[in-house]
């Protein structure tokens, strides 16, 4: 069978659906990844077929009005005016989008279409005449009356309520329905309307650190996470290694794509913060959230796969996204979480209810002695986290994913 993936966003968006793609080559099947244009290269070294799409909304991810939300998590009143301005900036970008997914899909000769959340191309399978398959790449996505939706931070609901709050995450998406139509009958050729019901869903996590409601259909399944598998021939740079080798192991930091107002300042809280701690860091600088000076204890890089330096390091200091989060699961180090928006508070919360991560210290909370403290007790908590991480190896979720597809598309025939 062809698979046509799509996905757009950062880095914890692409690589989930390129480490299926890779796993569907190696199980015989051909695999498209559409994602945008700036995943090129790393795409490329995994040796996957690969359409480049408009940049999109990835290029607010620098605005300075942005990284101000982002920062605040779009709370109070100026954050949700902030977010309803987000969205409008947001619309003419997903179209361009949009666009240039219609135009690989018309051409791509799939099978099945595999789509991340933010893009809804069940649209375009359905212009293909095949099925439609939601990779959820965090929970939410799925209405239950078992537990409120983790992307929505609510107090404590009567468990009556808790499907309704499902309504708020649909309700975000269909702030975009006016340019969907558009695509679907300018560009896709097809009726006005919601398009077809989802009927297939892939949940890329694990069921050990969150939760899955079991009264779900066949048609939901939870595989674990979907991890790319670990490129043989890279290797460190010389500085990186002759840091790694110089002393104990380190501590890593970085929040990823997200940026605060004042890179500098959150620097000098996180190089504080490990001398206090008396701990050796590396620190990445991620899309120039974070700003910092190599010293004698401290190195800064900008990117470095980490399936191979979660390993190399003691504790990983991160903002909650998922992957990165499955990723030091996967290596068993303990971790603290410093969430900002969207499903990083329910990831932050997940690592200390398993106890392989303190309590969560939101980014805005962030401080030199907080951030110590929390270093601190993340060392304690090594032992569970290797077993955690034992456990999660275990799960194989991107060979799951490919079994659960070749059902898909067998019943189908």
């Amino acid at each position: 069978m062809k698979v046509l993936l799509v996905a757009h966003g950062t880095r914890g968006d692409v690589q989930p659906l390129l480490a299926l793609a890779v796993a569907l080559k190696k199980a015989g099947h051909e695999a498209l990844l559409a994602a945008p244009e700036s995943f090129a290269s790393s795409v490329l070294t995994q040796e996957v077929e690969f359409a480049p799409l408009d940049n999109g909304p990835n290029r607010l991810l620098e605005d300075p009005l942005m990284a101000e939300a982002i920062e605040g998590g779009y709370r109070g009143v100026r954050g949700k005016i902030t977010a309803l301005s987000t969205i409008r900036r947001i619309k003419p970008l997903m179209a361009d989008v949009l666009r240039d997914v219609g135009v690989v899909a018309r051409s791509s000769g799939a099978d099945l279409v595999v789509h991340t959340p933010s893009v809804p191309a069940q649209h375009a399978a359905e212009m293909l005449g095949v099925p439609a398959v939601l990779a959820a790449l965090q929970p939410g996505w799925v209405p239950t009356p078992a537990f409120p939706c983790p992307m929505v931070p609510l107090p404590r609901l009567p468990r009556f309520l808790n499907r309704a709050t499902y309504l708020i995450v649909s309700a975000t998406l269909r702030a975009y329905s006016g340019i969907v139509n558009t695509w679907r009958t300018h560009d896709l050729g097809l009726p006005r309307g919601q398009g077809p019901r989802r009927t297939h869903v892939l949940q890329a996590f694990s069921s050990l650190v969150t939760a899955v409601d079991p009264a779900w259909p066949d048609s939901v399944r939870t595989t674990g996470f979907w991890y790319l598998p670990r490129e043989a021939s890279w290797s460190p740079d010389a500085t990186l290694q002759a840091f790694l080798d110089a002393g104990p192991a380190p501590v890593y930091i970085g929040f990823g794509s997200m940026a605060g107002r004042d890179a500098q300042r959150t620097g000098d809280i996180v190089a504080e913060a490990a001398r206090a701690t008396g701990v050796r860091a590396i620190v990445a600088t991620g899309w120039g959230g974070l700003a910092a000076h190599s010293s004698d204890d401290l190195l800064v890089i900008d990117q470095v796969p980490h399936d191979w330096l979660f390993g190399q390091v003691r504790a990983v200091v991160h903002h909650g996204g998922g992957g990165t989060t499955a990723a030091a699961l996967a290596a068993g180090v303990p971790q603290v979480v410093c969430p900002f928006v969207a499903d990083q508070p329910h990831w932050a919360q997940r690592m200390h209810a398993v106890d392989v991560a303190p309590e969560p210290l939101p980014y805005k909370k962030l401080a030199a002695d907080t951030l110590a403290d929390a270093v601190t007790q993340a060392l304690t908590l090594r032992k569970p986290a290797e077993e955690m991480g034992e456990q999660i190896r275990a799960e194989n979720g991107v060979d799951a994913a490919v079994n659960e597809l070749e059902r898909i598309h067998n019943r189908r025939g």
